[in-house]
């Protein structure tokens, strides 16, 4: 069986580990009323705040900019302020007939909880669900359901599956480029690669 987080980390290299703070996981765990995966929190405390391969972003719970928290406590006010008994979603775009839901929230015990997003208009869901964690992607009006790690769904999306719904990949061969995102109006982003994959 594949250690998917071992895979991703050698495909990333190092960790920086810049702002690993078990405390700030701590906080915003207690403010959250949730646990985020160990697997998340450690490509996290190794990476972020960052870019991968140009669109994927992680932010982190320790910083002032790119926090995780705030980002989160964002996109949950604004996915819930959508009212979705009134939209007329077919059966393939409502999230809720897709995967059984019984109800569609965010930022509840058993609701969706965004966890990391990209430039191109995806959002990744964690279900936290202690029985089942599951991912859930939205990707314009495509929901794609993942019974898997987040470190397995960044395997994936890294070698270029279609981890966002049909024809979604965003696959670029070579080593993944990493972009530190600047922590201050005057920094600038830093840009490295990761090993070679043979890809």
């Amino acid at each position: 069986m594949t250690d998917y987080l071992a895979a991703v980390m050698e495909m990333l290299g190092p960790a920086q580990n810049r702002y690993a703070d078990p405390a700030a996981w701590e906080r915003l765990h207690a403010e959250l009323g949730i646990e985020l995966p160990p697997d998340y929190r450690v490509l996290v405390d190794a990476f972020a705040p960052i870019q991968i391969n140009g669109h994927l972003y992680l932010s982190h719970p320790a910083t002032e900019r790119w926090n995780l928290g705030q980002g989160i406590r964002s996109k949950i006010t604004s996915w819930s302020e959508e009212s979705w008994d009134d939209l007329d979603l077919d059966a393939d775009g409502d999230p809720r007939q897709l995967f059984g839901l019984g109800e569609l929230s965010f930022g509840t015990r058993n609701g969706l909880w965004p966890i990391a997003s990209t430039d191109r208009g995806e959002t990744i869901f964690l279900i936290a669900a202690p029985d089942a964690p599951r991912l859930l992607v939205n990707y314009e009006e495509t929901w794609a359901e993942h019974h898997m790690s987040f470190a397995e769904w960044l395997y994936r999306y890294l070698i270029g599956e279609d981890m966002s719904g049909p024809n979604s990949a965003a696959f670029y061969p070579g080593p993944v480029q990493l972009q530190r995102l600047p922590m201050s109006a005057d920094e600038r982003p830093e840009l490295w690669y990761g090993p070679d994959r043979g890809m």
